[in-house]
């Protein structure tokens, strides 16, 4: 009996299976997408969420918790410092599952991976507080500049006249 046994079997034995993750994990965070079965990208979504959250605490003890799954310095460095900072107020869901056409050859149902965007999401939008998203939209009354008259004081003709007569 499988009672509260975590994780799909995928026809591997366990040693099998767990290479084979690492390896998906590894393949994920180098190009950020991957086109695989359905259920091995479910599986897959488990393994990498957990990586990616690890990379959140740039510390010693997370590189090497991380460097257990992933076997390439430079994939680790590339999640430490380009992938993790992208999903740093991110509290989880960093991945996405979009589905394809079935397989050609065994009509397996396949299914495509990928990071998402850290843009904003409508969940986020759901998520916010009613007293933000119900304020009144009050327009500010214009500011009005005042302009300073300046005081003109006509000439006669007689003072125009003597001023000439002066130069």
């Amino acid at each position: 009996m499988r009672h509260n046994k975590i994780g799909r079997r995928l026809g591997r034995t366990p040693s099998h299976r767990v290479h084979m993750m690492r390896n998906m994990v590894t393949s994920f965070l180098e190009h950020e997408k991957v086109t695989t079965t359905v259920t091995r990208a479910k599986e897959l979504r488990r393994d990498v969420e957990r990586v990616i959250t690890m990379a959140k605490t740039d510390d010693l003890h997370s590189r090497r918790q991380v460097l257990k799954v992933v076997h390439d310095r430079k994939i680790v460095a590339k999640l430490f410092e380009t992938i993790a900072p992208r999903y740093q107020e991110r509290p989880g869901g960093y991945t996405r599952i979009i589905r394809l056409n079935p397989r050609v050859g065994d009509n397996a149902p396949m299914s495509i991976i990928e990071l998402v965007e850290e843009e904003f999401t409508p969940k986020q939008k759901l998520a916010t507080p009613k007293a933000e998203v119900a304020k009144p939209v009050v327009a500010e009354e214009p500011v009005v500049e005042e302009v300073i008259a300046e005081e003109v004081v006509e000439e006669t003709t007689d003072e125009v006249a003597e001023d000439k007569a002066a130069d």
